[in-house]
């Protein structure tokens, strides 16, 4: 951000800040003196200590900001003070933890703050505040499109992107209290939608939600909004919530509970290429939560973040007995020395449609030779290690080959033959599988 000041001859100045390098930062107040050269201003820590030494240029501009920048006299400038407010993000070398103010007798008058200030917050009308959320949504484009949505709350579908909210009250927002489920869309045909939609149904039974309708009205709601999205190739995401009602922790004053489904086309290429994980270091989640698919994703975000902090694509968890677990959002399997297909059991995990999809689909494997077997059973860290193959599945992923886990390279290092054969495997079933796998759209 921006930081506004005045120079000594009135004249206004946004500073922008550069890079900067704080080597050390000491929680009392740093004051800065000033030096003008043309439109130049240099700050220096008035401190002298070693490991406070610090220097930051500042280059100027004027006068397009002027009208936002406040007059300060010269002599104003002495009583400057750079105050930090948030220690961590100065020692990161933020400055949005930065506030500069004027010392006074009385009080410390704050003079610029390195966060935008808007000078007066408007009140809006409903039909202003929607001309934002459009003009929001045409300024952040992403690689993903959406383009319907369906709310028990409105009571049918839209297809402008602004209009894709929820009440803020619902329990599922400021309390977590929902689930969710995702099918593939692909070439006109909903993937597994069935098998999904059982487990919906399952995770909310878990949550305790009462299902806003029951399960054959939800698979029809479903249906006609990617029906009226005209998608063709995408997904279909999809919650049941408690429902809005309050901002208590009991979900008793909910009025009802709701659903919401979002068609989503996502327009960024399909990727096999062989992936790097790392054994996650963040906690994970009890087996009572775990196996439900709720919105309670801060550990699985975290253990992404953690991942792609380290170089790698995703987190590999243990259980609380050292057996390798799953992934942020998709199952772990592996093909052992022995030509086993083998993957962790579900009873602390996720059951994944896609994972238990594969498992099927690889019994033609062991029919032709290629496989052994097929076993789900606990899989130690080293067993999965010194695997041949090893391979992250999901409906998101669908077979991703993983070549290296932390410094371990599995098998040769490359993509293996079986990973790559199930993932053919499953594209083709997405594509021409049976009717129990692919539920037509009717457009």
């Amino acid at each position: 951000m921006p930081f506004l000041a005045n120079n000594l001859s009135r004249r206004s100045f946004v500073i922008d800040i550069g890079s900067f390098l704080f080597r050390n930062w000491n929680p009392y107040q740093l004051q800065y003196i000033y030096i003008q050269q043309k439109h130049t201003l240099s700050f220096f820590s008035q401190s002298i200590t070693e490991s406070m030494a610090t220097m930051f240029s500042l280059s100027a501009s004027f006068p397009k900001y002027m009208s936002h920048i406040p007059t300060i006299d010269t002599d104003y400038l002495h009583d400057l003070y750079a105050v930090p407010t948030n220690l961590s993000l100065m020692k990161q070398g933020s400055f949005r933890g930065l506030r500069i103010v004027r010392r006074s007798s009385n009080q410390t008058e704050a003079l610029i703050d390195s966060a935008d200030k808007p000078s007066e917050i408007p009140l809006l009308t409903c039909s202003e505040a929607i001309e934002r959320l459009k003009q929001n949504r045409e300024n952040h484009k992403g690689k993903q499109r959406f383009i319907a949505m369906y709310s028990s709350i409105f009571g049918g579908i839209v297809s402008d992107a602004a209009a894709m909210v929820i009440p803020m009250d619902d329990h599922m927002v400021h309390r977590g209290h929902g689930v969710f489920d995702t099918a593939a869309i692909m070439n006109g045909y909903l993937y597994e939608l069935d098998q999904h939609v059982d487990r919906i149904i399952r995770s909310a039974s878990m949550a305790k939600i009462v299902l806003p309708f029951d399960r054959e009205t939800i698979r029809r709601i479903l249906i006609q909004t990617v029906s009226a999205s005209k998608c063709i190739k995408g997904s279909l995401r999809y919650w049941i919530s408690a429902g809005p009602g309050d901002f208590q922790l009991s979900p008793s004053g909910c009025h009802q509970p709701a659903l919401y489904a979002i068609v989503i086309e996502d327009q960024s290429l399909f990727d096999s290429k062989g992936i790097k994980v790392v054994t996650s270091s963040i906690p994970i989640k009890t087996p009572q939560f775990a196996t439900m698919k709720s919105v309670n994703y801060l550990p699985n975000v975290l253990s992404k973040m953690e991942a792609e902090e380290k170089g790698a694509y995703a987190a590999i968890w243990l259980d609380d007995d050292g057996f390798v677990a799953e992934g942020p959002n998709m199952n772990v399997a592996f093909v052992t020395k022995e030509k086993e297909l083998l993957m962790p059991k579900f009873d602390k995990i996720l059951s994944g449609c896609t994972a238990k999809r594969v498992l099927t689909l690889a019994e033609e494997l062991v029919r032709v030779g290629k496989l052994h077997g097929i076993r789900v059973d606990n899989v130690s860290v080293e067993e999965g290690k010194r695997a041949d193959e090893m391979m992250l599945i999901g409906s998101g992923v669908l077979v991703r080959p993983v070549v290296q886990w932390d410094e371990q390279v599995i098998g040769d290092g490359k993509e293996g033959p079986i990973s790559q054969t199930l993932l053919n495997f499953i594209l083709e079933d997405m594509k021409s599988g049976p009717s129990s796998v692919r539920v037509p759209v009717p457009y």
